[in-house]
């Protein structure tokens, strides 16, 4: 795959709720793309945390990636997305809407478990476990 992929909060979340390290997962399987990651998905994942070492290493592993600025234009095209998926019966979660529009704002596959990104038209999505 040579397409840059953002990875899910709920990937991070497994990960840490098995014991791994989600780190050393997620770069281990995607060590030849671009791991691209969003201030959703780092507020969705670094709320949990409870320990600040471990907040501190995951702030330290996100700002190894490429992050995807929530500007203006970023939500413009999110408010975009929510108002035609609406219109066309599909209605996810906001933060889905948001993650998804940062994943496509930089055409990256995003790697979820969660199944409300397949409704999202132009996404790659991938499904697969750890």
């Amino acid at each position: 795959m040579d397409q840059e992929v953002l990875v899910d909060s709920n990937v991070y979340i497994d990960l840490l709720r098995s014991g791994r390290d989600p780190a050393k997962a997620i770069f281990d399987r995607y060590e030849s793309v671009d791991v691209v990651t969003c201030g959703m998905v780092q507020l969705e994942v670094l709320r949990g945390v409870k320990l600040p070492k471990h907040r501190q290493w995951l702030e330290d592993t996100f700002s190894l990636m490429m992050n995807v600025p929530t500007d203006n234009q970023l939500w413009a095209e999110a408010i975009d997305l929510a108002w035609k998926m609406d219109r066309s019966g599909r209605t996810i979660p906001a933060q889905d809407l948001l993650i998804s529009a940062c994943a496509l704002s930089v055409d990256a596959a995003i790697h979820t478990f969660d199944r409300h990104f397949l409704e999202v038209p132009g996404l790659t999505v991938l499904t697969d476990p750890f």
